[in-house]
């Protein structure tokens, strides 16, 4: 059996080898056939701490690594564009 895969937003990276992904799902409802979003978290593990917040990335479910996290980044599709460009402080 294929092991799923989903694209998604990461809205966090403060846990160590760990990032919270948020994947959207849109569906029509039911009635009024108005496009609903539904937005679902997941905990994946990012070996190398690559993953910034912002950044779109493709997970891929694998064996429980931990409580929460069942999700693995396979890869970075699209890196975020940082509020502040490099070299310059706050």
């Amino acid at each position: 059996m294929p092991r799923k895969e989903l694209v998604g937003k990461v809205v966090s990276n403060k846990m160590d080898k760990t990032v919270v992904v948020a994947v959207e799902n849109r569906f029509p409802h039911p009635k009024y056939e108005k496009q609903i979003a539904r937005t679902h978290k997941f905990k994946a593990h990012d070996a190398e701490n690559k993953c910034g917040i912002g950044d779109k990335v493709r997970i891929q479910e694998c064996r429980p690594l931990s409580r929460e996290k069942r999700w693995l980044v396979v890869e970075i599709t699209e890196k975020a564009i940082s509020a502040l460009p490099k070299g310059s402080e706050v």
